[in-house]
Formats: C-alpha cells, structure tokens, sequence
C-alpha cells in the first residue's frame, strides 16, 4: 500500500562571515554563527515558507549556523525543532578553517583530488562524501516514515545538501561538482514508501533584492 507524501523543504543555512569570496574558509565541524546578511536570509527564507507552507517541524544539524538558520524558521509559526546528528557538515580534519589556498599548500594532490575527483576524497583525519551520505539518507528516510502526509524542514549545510540532492536524484558523488547550492536555498523533495523524488532544486527567489 502506497504511503502518503512528506514533502520535505532541505534548506541551506544563511550566510557566515566564512562564507566570504576570496576569503573563504573551509568550515565542517567550526562551529561559527550567522553574520548579519545570512540572519536577514533565514528571515526572508521563514517568510517565504510560512506564506505558502504548513510546516510540521524542524530537523536541523546542531551547528551554530544551523541551528540559528532552522530557529528563525522555525520561530514565525512556533514550530518544533528537533537536532539530528545526522545532518551535521563535513569533517574536514585538520583543514577545518583553513582557506582553500591554504589548504592547497598543505597537501596539493589530496586538494586536486577533491575538485577533480570528489567521490574518491578523504580529507586528513576528517571523512568523506559516502560519509555524509550514509548519515544524512538515514536522516531523510527517518523523516519520510516518520512524517507521511506532512510537510518537514530539514536544515543543513552546502555538502550535506549536495551529497543529499546528487542520491535522490540517483547520481554517483562524482557528479558533486556539477550543480550548487547557495545559502539559504530550499530543495524540494517528497518521498514515501516507494522512494523519495526531487521537485525543486536550489531556489532563491525569496533572496533577490535582499542586498
């Protein structure tokens, strides 16, 4: 018997002062805070779900940044929130922090490796992309039996999400490279017991003129 829909909203966290071009920091298990543009996203983003969606509640990684984007969603309708470990960023080990030109001086073949082979990349003392994956599809499937019929926030981070998108979609982790996923973009995905299926991917409407 086919069970009813959980329409799942994946949402990126909003913007943190490592998220900076040229600057920018690799930033896994860091456990850094929204800066002002990425707080004035998550609003844009809750007043977006809250105008056209009934949220049932909120699953999030227990990461600052996070945490505070899935609490400002959550916070417009009084939604639950609930932590899933699951959906916590990549580690990055021992680049945690570091920025990609300093990670390029660490260890060139390993960085190499990741932008052309992503799939096959185990960052120094962290993990990799079929780790992401195993916790984070245990967290979508928990969410799809748990919720039928209901519509459920998932908040997390650019890898997790992209890990996330690439399996629902049936790609193999060596196509991470080819589609983004900006903060505080929703992907809409549904699922019930015959499989979880993608709607809509990276949306940003709610962010333009923003800044």
């Amino acid at each position: 018997m086919l069970s009813a829909t959980t329409r799942i909203l994946l949402v990126r966290h909003g913007k943190t002062a490592w998220n900076e071009g040229s600057s920018e920091r690799l930033r896994g298990r860091a456990d850094i805070g929204l800066d002002i543009e990425g707080r004035d996203q998550a609003w844009a983003t809750a007043r977006r779900i809250s105008a056209t969606e009934r949220v049932k509640t909120v699953y999030t990684s227990p990461l600052k940044r996070a945490l505070e984007t899935a609490r400002i969603l959550a916070g417009i309708d009084r939604t639950s929130i609930t932590i899933a470990e699951g959906l916590t960023d990549i580690d990055y080990g021992k680049w945690q922090g570091l920025t990609l030109e300093e990670a390029r001086q660490d260890d060139s073949r390993v960085y190499n490796l990741w932008l052309s082979e992503p799939h096959l990349t185990i960052f120094p003392g962290g993990e990799g992309l079929e780790n992401v994956r195993d916790r984070a599809l245990g967290v979508l499937h928990d969410v799809v039996k748990a919720h039928p019929g209901e519509t459920v926030l998932l908040v997390s981070h650019k890898v997790v999400c992209k890990v996330l998108v690439c399996t629902v979609l049936g790609l193999h982790l060596k196509h991470f490279w080819q589609f983004d996923q900006d903060v505080c973009a929703i992907d809409r995905l549904e699922g019930n017991n015959r499989g979880i299926v993608a709607v809509k991917l990276n949306d940003t409407c709610h962010l333009k003129g923003l800044f």
